[in-house]
């Protein structure tokens, strides 16, 4: 029901309709229904259909003219094809839940397409971050304890990014936020995580070999972290973007480039602090 100008007033549901007396005014018949405008955010409108118990939400302007309705059946309908796919992503189920089950219980062969071209690439990344550290041969030989906290080192990369890509392939389903204000947040907390480790490890060294060593690794820390919950965000979501299924590629490409980049990072601070 709307007044003379279009001002929603409420509903008169059918069954009051229906059972109601011939000359029963229609306003006695009319019950509140909540009101959402036309740019209320899905989200928003589902809570409120929620919230109040409402089967019907009237949509109104910003002077109350009556816009139109939204049934239950539209409010569910529309959260399913928004959210459905999220969901399952969050739990780990694909649209083609033959693959996911093909991915996993599938003969090895017909598992093995999907695994080894990321895994070749991983190899020849191996290749790589084997020839950085035969290019910074003359560090390691002017100074063997370089090399003690490398393994270290690129653990935690390691470590740190897969969080990062664990969150990532979780919260880009939900998540409303800019890729900039996310790779932000990422970023500074890479930056957080380096520097507290930086801080645990760094007297230890210090006291065992020497401060100058202890500084190059405490900086390679804050560094590489910062780096690897980059990539960590970055990597996921260039698949995605690309239709790449982020479980596949992942893992073994982004472990690979945080490994290159936190050895070129350490062995770099390391010439400019120590040589």
């Amino acid at each position: 029901m709307v007044d003379d100008v279009g001002r929603f007033l409420g509903l008169v549901p059918a069954g009051r309709l229906v059972a109601a007396a011939e000359e029963q005014p229609l306003q006695e018949l009319m019950v509140p229904a909540p009101t959402v405008s036309p740019d209320t955010p899905l989200s928003e409108a589902v809570a409120q259909a929620g919230k109040t118990g409402a089967a019907v939400l009237a949509v109104v302007d910003e002077e109350g003219r009556l816009a139109g309705l939204l049934p239950a059946e539209i409010l569910l309908g529309r959260m399913h094809d928004r959210y459905g796919e999220a969901l399952k992503r969050f739990t780990g189920i694909r649209e083609n839940s033959e693959q996911a089950v093909s991915a996993i219980e599938g003969q090895p062969f017909r598992r093995l397409p999907h695994r080894l071209p990321w895994l070749l690439v991983g190899t020849f990344g191996s290749m790589i971050a084997t020839a950085v550290m035969a290019g910074f041969e003359d560090v390691l030989r002017r100074d063997v304890e370089v090399a003690f906290f490398i393994p270290g080192l690129v653990y935690l990369a390691d470590a740190i990014g897969t969080q990062s890509e664990a969150i990532a392939v979780r919260g880009l389903s939900f998540s409303r936020a800019s890729l900039g204000k996310l790779w932000w947040g990422e970023l500074q907390t890479g930056m957080l995580l380096g520097l507290t480790l930086a801080l645990l490890v760094f007297p230890f060294i210090w006291l065992a070999f020497s401060a100058s060593l202890a500084l190059a690794l405490a900086l390679s820390l804050i560094f590489a972290s910062s780096v690897a919950t980059t990539i960590g965000l970055l990597f996921p979501w260039l698949l995605a973007r690309l239709g790449k299924d982020p479980a596949y590629g992942s893992g073994p490409i982004a472990t690979i480039i945080q490994d290159l980049l936190s050895l070129v990072i350490y062995f770099l601070v390391v010439y400019g602090l120590l040589f």
